[in-house]
């Protein structure tokens, strides 16, 4: 059974959208970007294990201020787990994030990488 990890619930989470939905949504705000990740059900299903095993992670997510929860909207992340999500895209999936962005909003979000 896959060990699970923040570090692994964020690759997990981009493998989903640039290899499977092939589709990120993404809001812009005053506040920042926010990324809707997958549903829990659908990462313990990438992952294949128990949707219970997911959820405190997430948990652990939400303490550190990675994510956060809306009803009937999902999961967003923060600022922080943006920041995150961008440059692990930016580290381990360049291509696949300028294939899915294209090249300008791609360069835009990842120039806004601290």
């Amino acid at each position: 059974m896959t060990q699970l990890s923040i570090e692994i619930i964020f690759e997990s989470a981009l493998q989903i959208h640039l290899f499977e939905e092939r589709a990120v949504s993404i809001t812009f705000s005053e506040s920042g970007v926010k990324i809707k990740l997958p549903t829990t059900r659908k990462l313990a299903e990438f992952l294949d294990v128990p949707h219970y095993y997911v959820l405190p992670y997430f948990a652990m997510m939400e303490q550190e201020a990675l994510v956060t929860r809306a009803e009937r909207v999902g999961i967003m992340t923060t600022s922080t787990g943006t920041t995150r999500y961008l440059a692990l895209m930016k580290e381990r999936y360049p291509g696949e994030g300028i294939a899915l962005f294209g090249p300008a909003i791609y360069s835009e979000l990842i120039a806004s990488l601290p």
